[in-house]
């Protein structure tokens, strides 16, 4: 098949948050300051901690797990998974090699960097003003499934050995949301085949996130608060530090990733889809001043030509759409050339007079 030309979205070319870190600053500059938006993550030890699903429970048919999967999309919108079925050893190489990748001399990361008129490769996403305030992070950012929507000149350019791993790495992470939304299908009473029509070829794009020391950590924001456009998003720590927060009940609570997990959060789209039983949530990055974080976020979302909205088996048993459709390039382009705010993107999705079907 073909490389369809399909561009998602742009964002102003902004410098390295890496490369500014390493110089001896003891201010951040003005345009990194978040008066606004900086919420400590609450300091109670009895806090709840994110819910933890094992995946080969899940899949051999355990009712239980499958009641924590659908409270846990309901609830908290977030959950670790254990028991994924993905090798240590490809985890440890392609962690590796995702290092490696930022530990590059500048001149070769300028091969990399974004385009002006594309958002893959190195750099920052959502960026629309001059004015706007920007993350203490640098990213790379880059669509990896269905392989017609690649961008073969940006993947040419990678190392190879990760190129190779990435390869191995997104057919696991497709086979996981896979799994987990055949499982939310059956949680929800929602019909089998149409959640294998609207994702078995589904956009899949990753962003290797890196978080450097801050010299003024409460003034920054790693990553703004927001919600994510996709259906789920599973996210591989790379290192120890903690610096996720989710917003539950009104609180900013600070996910704790285990070292045998992978995160794993409800996204937008299977909020639309799930007609509002599953819910997205807010989440943000922090940063500190003595530790570098480092994390790989995969996206997975339906498949391109499909119509977005609540599935129809739902609308039918609910009695009532709570989204409107769309098709799904137009919500991506609209999202895209949003700056970040919240769940704002998901209201406007949302129908003001629900539709109830006679």
């Amino acid at each position: 098949m073909e490389n369809q030309k399909i561009n998602f979205g742009r964002s102003l070319i902004v410098p390295s948050v890496e490369e500014l870190a390493k110089q001896p600053i003891t201010k951040i500059p003005p345009r990194y300051v978040h008066h606004d938006h900086h919420h400590p993550a609450s300091g109670d030890a009895q806090a709840p901690s994110v819910p933890v699903i094992d995946l080969h429970c899940l899949l051999a048919g355990s009712s239980t797990e499958l009641n924590n999967l659908h409270a846990a999309s309901k609830e908290w919108g977030f959950f670790q998974v254990i028991n994924h079925g993905i090798s240590e050893s490809l985890l440890e190489d392609f962690k590796r090699e995702v290092l490696n990748m930022f530990k590059l001399p500048m001149e070769e990361k300028q091969k990399l960097w974004q385009e002006e008129d594309n958002h893959e490769g190195f750099g920052q996403l959502f960026v629309v003003s001059e004015e706007q305030k920007l993350d203490w992070s640098d990213m790379f950012y880059i669509t990896t499934l269905p392989h017609n929507l690649r961008q073969l000149q940006l993947f040419q350019k990678l190392p190879l050995i990760l190129r190779e791993k990435l390869e191995t790495y997104c057919n696991e992470m497709k086979r996981i949301a896979m799994s987990i939304l055949d499982q939310m299908a059956k949680a929800l009473g929602m019909d089998k085949e149409e959640m294998n029509e609207l994702f078995q070829d589904g956009v899949q794009s990753v962003r290797m996130n890196y978080y450097p020391p801050c010299p003024q950590p409460e003034m920054a924001l790693g990553f703004s608060p927001h919600s994510d456009a996709d259906a789920l998003t599973i996210l591989y720590q790379l290192n120890e530090t903690a610096g996720l927060q989710i917003r539950k009940d009104g609180k900013w609570l600070m996910v704790k990733p285990r070292p045998d997990a992978l995160v794993v959060n409800i996204g937008d789209i299977m909020e639309i889809v799930s007609n509002g039983v599953y819910k997205s949530i807010e989440h943000q990055a922090i940063v500190n001043s003595n530790n570098e974080r480092m994390s790989v976020a995969t996206f997975y979302s339906s498949s391109m030509g499909t119509e977005l909205g609540p599935a129809r088996s739902l609308v039918e048993k609910h009695n009532v759409a709570n989204f409107r459709r769309v098709p799904l390039e137009t919500y991506f382009k609209e999202f895209f050339a949003r700056k970040l705010d919240g769940k704002s993107y998901l209201d406007i999705m949302k129908l003001e007079h629900f539709n109830h079907i006679p």
